[in-house]
């Protein structure tokens, strides 16, 4: 039999198509063979047969046990494998192998995995001698033994443990872990796979600590007392020295005490990162000496990191087949971030604050030589170096901090900000200081950009925070900058692009006289420097410019401007734009800035034109279809304000690039640049003029009709829709008087295309925009020219709406009925009460769905129309509206406990049952205090939310041990914020339609029946009412 699977398992792995699916299906029938677990578990102990193969066999009894073992797995098949004895077989196999002598870190390790797994189903129930077995090899195995005992506990705490079981080991797990970890005798790659385990600890602990913070606060102090002086001395240890490079992937010597030292460390500063987080209180005393301790740190191992980063392309990011980090870069990045952490600490702050008292006027303080770590670690190592010469984008996506890739240099970026956010004065001037001697002294370009950088950094965040950084520094930083454009460093000239720009935000008033002439130098650049990423550093920097100095001195360089964006374009390779998302992100940005000083260029500039061509090459990127979309809005909404004339300038200007996008685009499958048409056409026709320019309708609806009723792409659709709704809007002779090619109106084709979208073969968020369209029609058109057509229509939307789940999409069609209820509220309900839905009547249907969904339109608008309406259906007090029963309050079940996905899906919301009468009060009741603005975030959320809470706190425990200020808010918090439930929180004050209800609720409390209405309104909706319109 093993034979056999051997041969299944080596076909699995076939890149033959057909007999790997082979093997994969021959392998599930022998599911039900009792041996089969154990032929698995005998290949992976068998030696003489390749690693691939053994490990791939443990990896498919992982599949097995999750699919056969026991039905509390999700991925149980129905198939349980049902032996016990054979499965006590299995589990001692499977034991013996993860803790066998042999050195083979894969076997072990996915030996290991498994052991976890079954033991999720049998510890300790079935398998009580699990952790008394692995303890004790922890505690007197080798070290080949000790290795597989230590990731068989760490797979077991982080996938096994249940709050009780954890409890019940955790001192003795914890214990043997510890002595591991001090054991000097150990391999240091031990030793730290030891501390992970402790780690790891800390992540049941925050799970289990909601219910049990008492025990947990008692464990954590407990233990720590005696690993915090651990993690002290190691911190205070001193690495062995470096192997040559040669060496330094080579097994056993000095480059494995090397890889282990480093990972040990680097273990530590992880945990002192987790212990922070979680019980920070508890950390507090020691952070003086954790400070110290990193500190001089980061000090000795500048040299090593400059040779092996700076200078030379050592191989960073690496980790062993443990999974933990090994490589020097990977220990600097952890504890800059630890360093930053320990800023904030209060006795740290406390310590370095008497020092700053103490020295006297010029001296080099604490703060110069935290800048000298910084600027060490902030310079360009030769791998980044390598990447931004091949790839600007790379180079652009760190400047705009929208990288995932967290270096050092970033992390240097961070701590700076963090030291000029509390001592602001002292960190620039103290800078200045540093960035001098740099440039007095013989030192590299990169450690003189590597000061300019961390300026840009600080800069960034004064303009984050509106901070302005004082005269004498700016002037100070002047000759820097330009000392730096011209050098022969490409990312020094660039940095100093950048820096300029960033001081002519930052400085006030000071450098003013000089940054006309220094955004004329960039300007230049963009186009006469040789180097990629100084043309692309000086196109962000124009932005800095645009931004900070007046219209006067910017207006006369729009035309360069956008004249050197686009020769710039022009010598890009038009294929290799495609894959440059941030390129044509900062270009668009900057092309926005230049438009925006003075739209009407776009009439007779290549301005938009250029706009078009760069979202051409980017439409797929959601991002910078969003900015052209933006961008175009501003254009078209300024020129429309400036006169008729001017925007049927603009409208003859795009239709054309407008139109030749929907003429290339299929109606089968999606296409981006299609999609971005669509919406700029409607953005176009939404800030139309009334009428619209002659043949704008002729131009664009025959596009329009094609796509709307053969596209099934949902946001062309909604675009398209949205595009006719605006026409319809601005000019509907305009649109009625229209004939497509085959003869019909304009009426006609609108009514086919609602009729289309109306259908749900069409995804609500495709229809979402057809409620819309719907009531833009009955209101142009009326029953005049609807004829009967508008009876059918109107029904048509309250069967949908009956079907509908999106909520834009099911806001748009209740407007139809609302629009209607602004003119003639009786009519609405004696035409809808006659309409038969399935078992419900029309009313019924409209009324529940309207009433349910109030509280989530948006749009201001939107808002006031259906206020109104709902305050004209209740005015009527209409018998039939009065008998029908919706959804009244939550009935919220009594716990505390944070009501995750799963306790929702068992425990459904459900509601009291009132009178639509009744909930239409209600509703407007809550409306009245979202339009105020008084609508109050619960205690707690509003406490998360403030931001002028001390940082001293992400260094207390709060008074149960569960909230971590650091984190900002509770998990309950975090989820209420993704609860689709209550989005009205997200309103701003609406003055008229708060001036409206007040006054409509006057005028309704004198009238009969209102009493009677507010005796049933909870006392909290009472009071609310006094108290807003008392």
């Amino acid at each position: 039999m093993e034979h056999q699977i051997v041969r299944l398992l080596t076909e699995t792995q076939s890149s033959q198509d057909s007999l790997r699916k082979n093997a994969e299906w021959q392998l599930k029938q022998q599911y039900g063979n009792a041996d089969f677990p154990l032929a698995l578990v005998a290949i992976g102990h068998h030696g003489d047969l390749p690693l691939e193969v053994r490990q791939s066999a443990l990896l498919y009894l992982k599949t097995f046990v999750l699919a056969c073992w026991s039905q509390q797995f999700e991925d149980f098949g129905g198939q349980l494998y049902g032996d016990e004895a054979k499965k006590a077989q299995v589990r001692q196999s499977l034991l013996d192998l993860a803790l066998s002598g042999r050195d083979e870190r894969k076997i072990k390790s996915a030996a290991g995995l498994v052991v976890s797994k079954i033991a999720t189903a049998d510890f300790p129930d079935q398998w009580p001698e699990l952790l008394p077995t692995v303890l004790n090899v922890v505690a007197s195995g080798a070290d080949a033994q000790l290795h597989g005992a230590l990731k068989v506990l760490h797979e077991l705490v982080d996938d096994c443990f249940n709050e009780e079981q954890f409890f019940k080991v955790a001192q003795d797990l914890v214990k043997a872990v510890y002595e591991v970890a001090i054991d000097e005798r150990k391999r240091p790659n031990l030793r730290a796979l030891a501390v992970s385990v402790f780690r790891s600890t800390f992540d049941t602990l925050e799970m289990v600590m909601e219910d049990h913070k008492v025990e947990v606060k008692g464990f954590a102090e407990q233990a720590l007392k005696a690993w915090i002086p651990f993690f002290v001395r190691v911190l205070k240890s001193a690495l062995p020295p470096a192997p040559a490079r040669e060496l330094q992937d080579g097994d056993g010597g000095a480059a494995e005490v090397h890889r282990g030292s480093v990972a040990l460390k680097l273990q530590v500063v992880k945990v002192l990162m987790r212990i922070r987080s979680l019980f920070p209180a508890m950390l507090a005393p020691q952070s003086p000496d954790l400070f110290s301790a990193t500190w001089s740190e980061l000090s000795s191992l500048r040299q090593e990191y400059h040779l092996m980063y700076i200078e030379d392309d050592w191989q960073g990011r690496l980790e062993d087949a443990d999974g933990l980090p090994y490589t020097l870069d990977f220990l600097i990045l952890e504890e800059l971030d630890f360093m930053q952490a320990c800023l904030r600490a209060p006795p740290v702050r406390k310590e370095l604050e008497l020092q700053l008292q103490k020295a006297n006027p010029g001296d080099s303080t604490w703060i110069t030589e935290v800048l000298a770590i910084a600027v060490a670690y902030s310079q360009i190592t030769v791998e980044e170096e390598g990447l931004w010469e091949i790839d600007v984008n790379i180079f652009l996506s760190e400047e705009a901090n929208v990288t995932a890739n967290y270096t050092p240099r970033t992390a240097c970026g961070d701590l700076v900000i963090k030291l000029g956010e509390w001592l602001s004065g002292l960190t620039t001037e103290s800078l200045l200081l540093y960035t001098r001697t740099l440039y007095e002294s013989s030192a590299s370009w990169k450690a003189k950009e590597a000061a300019l950088y961390l300026l840009n950094q600080l800069l960034g965040d004064f303009q984050d925070v509106d901070k302005q950084m004082s005269p004498q520094t700016s002037n100070g930083y002047v000759d820097f900058m330009r000392y730096a454009t011209r050098e022969q460093e490409a990312f020094l000239r660039a940095r100093g692009f950048l820096v300029a720009g960033s001081l002519a935000r930052t400085s006030g008033d000071t450098i003013f006289p000089i940054a006309t002439t220094l955004m004329q130098e960039s300007l230049t650049a963009i186009t006469n420097d040789g180097s990629e990423v100084v043309k692309v550093a000086c196109i962000r920097s124009l932005q800095y410019y645009l931004a900070a100095l007046p219209p006067a001195n910017t207006h006369p360089l729009q035309s360069s401007i956008i004249a050197a964006l686009g020769s710039f374009l022009n010598t890009q390779e038009i294929s290799d734009l495609t894959d440059s998302d941030d390129l044509l992100i900062t270009v668009i940005e900057t092309l926005r800035d230049s438009i925006l000083l003075d739209t009407r260029t776009c009439l007779t500039g290549g301005g938009v034109d250029l706009l078009f061509t760069v979202a051409s090459q980017g439409a797929t990127n959601f991002q910078i279809a969003l900015l052209v979309t933006e961008t175009f809005e501003e254009i078209a909404s300024t020129i429309s304000a400036t006169g008729p004339v001017e925007y049927e300038q603009l409208a003859s200007k795009v239709l054309p690039s407008l139109m030749g996008a929907f003429d290339v685009a299929g109606l089968t499958e999606e296409n981006a640049l299609a999609n971005l048409a669509a919406e700029l056409l409607s953005v176009l026709a939404a800030e139309g003029t009334t009428p619209m320019p002659p043949k704008f309708v002729a131009t664009c609806m025959p596009r329009l009709n094609r796509l709307l009723l053969g596209s099934q792409d949902e946001e062309l659709l909604k675009a398209a829709t949205s595009a006719v709704k605006h026409m319809l809007h601005h000019d509907p002779e305009q649109v009625f008087s229209w004939h497509d090619e085959a003869g019909k109106g304009g009426l006609e084709v609108v009514l086919i295309i609602i009729d289309r979208l109306l259908n749900p073969a069409v995804e609500d968020n495709g229809a979402s925009e057809v409620g819309g369209l719907a009531a833009e029609l009955v209101e142009k058109a009326g029953s005049e020219k609807l004829g009967p057509y508008l009876m059918q229509l109107l029904r048509a939307v309250a069967a949908r709406l009956g079907t509908a789940t999106q909520a834009q999409f099911i806001q748009s069609l209740i407007l139809v009925f609302a629009r209607l209820s602004l003119i003639s509220a009786h009519e609405v309900v004696s035409f809808l009460a006659d309409q038969q839905l399935g078992d419900q009547s029309g009313l019924q249907v409209v009324m529940s769905k309207w009433l349910e969904n109030s509280v989530n339109f948006a749009g201001y608008d939107e808002i006031r129309q259906n206020v109104t309406a709902l305050s004209n259906l209740y005015d009527l007090r209409d018998p039939r509206v009065q008998a029908i029963a919706v959804k009244g309050d939550l009935v919220v079940p009594p716990t505390a406990r944070i009501m995750t996905r799963s306790r929702a899906k068992a425990n459904p919301d459900t509601y009291t049952m009132i009178s639509a009468q009744l909930k239409i009060l209600k509703v407007l009741v809550d409306e009245l205090l979202t339009a105020s603005g008084n609508r109050a975030l619960d205690t707690e959320t509003a406490e998360a939310l403030d931001d002028d809470g001390s940082e001293d706190e992400e260094w207390e425990d709060d008074g149960d041990g569960f909230l971590d200020l650091g984190a900002g808010m509770t998990k309950a918090q975090l989820m209420a914020l993704g609860d689709d439930d209550d989005q009205t929180a997200a309103r701003g004050r609406d003055d008229e339609t708060q001036d409206y209800l007040l006054g409509w609720f006057r005028e309704t409390a004198g009238k009969a029946g209102f009493a009677e209405d507010f005796a049933q309104l909870s006392a909290e909706e009472q009071d609310k009412l006094r108290g807003l319109s008392g």
